[in-house]
């Protein structure tokens, strides 16, 4: 019996992993969950699981969790709050398995100190490798543990590599749908609307995250992600223009294989892989391969989208500039969504946080913490100095 802490248990990535947990319970328990400001999902999955520990995001949500808690006949569960509280549900001691999916630096610490604390990581959020990458998988060789992913992408990857070593690798490849202006002209960018830009061809998911993969800076943290988790340089990891999104990631090896990795788009397909491996265990999701007819692949355009191009560059110098990447992108992303900027502003702010931001190598999260700050002091300045040249509505000034 495995002992999982979900650190963001009400998201998608959360609410998938306890179903997988409710699919097989002879092999998985639930000891704690990281609940955020979901207040109502948070008490159902505390009935529903009976977990040791439950942290919500703030003290008057655990208050109010733990009073309906006690009511029900359930006082016996700890409640605690903030990020003190991810942090002691992910270092839990009953806890083998902790599922990182709290979205955005705000579940680095807790993922961090869970690496720390010798637990087995699923990584499914990928800001934290983007941000700290270098200190976490630095930890988790200490620990002796693997960091598994659960992005579907770097999950296939993991799979491929299970093909050969590692000095046999020649190069990953990550599939990229293109989003939704992959045929779109660059002279139309400057009017594309946030109501466009959430109209992504094949997947449905988290405002930010689907704009990300508007601008293909998506595809820019997942190569960061890729060369913390894999130890390979950005020269060795390529993006591919993939639309139907069948093949998940490709990894070459140096005599000229190349293995794919395609299944159903279903993410308690890597989740079932990360919680059970090394095993292979039985389950339904079968992907239909007579459906295999047409699979087209190009290259990305980075003049077109500047994000790829900045990830990259990003990767190969390190230190404070994947923080600034990250902070940046979430501020300007925001700002777009506002309707404060226009699309292709997004990497115009981002590039120029990335180049204000320090070289240096960060020597603790603490020190992340404080670039991601500032980083997104500086973005922000720049939001509003956009806005002060803007004497007129904008085209993308459409919030859903």
């Amino acid at each position: 019996m495995k002992s999982i802490a979900i650190l963001g248990s009400t998201g998608s990535i959360g609410r998938s992993t306890l179903s997988v947990a409710e699919s097989y319970p002879e092999r998985f328990q639930i000891v704690a969950l990281a609940a955020g400001r979901n207040l109502e999902t948070a008490f159902e999955q505390a009935r529903r699981w009976r977990p040791r520990l439950v942290s919500m995001g703030a003290e008057p949500d655990a208050d109010v969790l733990r009073a309906r808690l006690k009511q029900a006949g359930m006082g016996e569960i700890e409640v605690v709050s903030g990020a003190a509280g991810a942090v002691k549900v992910a270092t839990h001691s009953e806890a083998d398995f902790v599922v990182s999916a709290i979205v955005g630096v705000a579940g680095l610490e807790a993922t961090y100190e869970a690496v720390k604390a010798g637990k087995t990581v699923g990584v499914a959020n990928k800001e934290c490798l983007v941000a700290a990458g270098e200190l976490i998988t630095a930890e988790a060789r200490r620990q002796g543990k693997p960091l598994l992913p659960i992005d579907s992408e770097h999950n296939a990857v993991h799979q491929c590599l299970r093909g050969g070593r590692m000095e046999e690798v020649e190069r990953i490849w990550l599939t990229a749908s293109g989003g939704p202006f992959l045929n779109t002209p660059r002279s139309e960018f400057s009017s594309i609307t946030v109501e466009q830009a959430l109209n992504h061809p094949t997947w449905k998911m988290g405002r930010r995250i689907t704009i990300d993969s508007a601008t293909l800076m998506n595809k820019g943290f997942e190569v960061i992600e890729a060369c913390r988790l894999f130890h390979m340089p950005p020269s060795k990891v390529e993006v591919i223009v993939h639309p139907q999104s069948t093949i998940h990631s490709m990894v070459e090896f140096r005599d000229g294989s190349i293995l794919a990795q395609f299944s159903v788009t279903d993410m308690r397909l890597p989740i079932l892989y990360a919680l059970t491996y090394p095993e292979r265990i039985q389950s339904d999701m079968r992907f239909p391969v007579g459906n295999l007819r047409h699979l087209d692949f190009c290259p990305p355009d980075m003049g077109k989208f500047p994000c790829l191009r900045l990830a990259y560059e990003a990767a190969e110098a390190g230190g404070a500039k994947t923080v600034a990447l990250n902070a940046a992108d979430e501020i300007a992303v925001a700002a777009f969504l506002e309707g404060s900027i226009a699309f292709d502003e997004i990497p115009r702010i981002i590039e120029d946080a990335v180049s204000a931001s320090n070289s240096g190598k960060l020597e603790s999260i603490a020190k992340v913490l404080e670039a991601d700050a500032e980083a997104r002091r500086y973005a922000q300045e720049r939001v509003l100095g956009l806005n002060r040249k803007t004497s007129h509505p904008r085209a993308t000034s459409v919030v859903l």
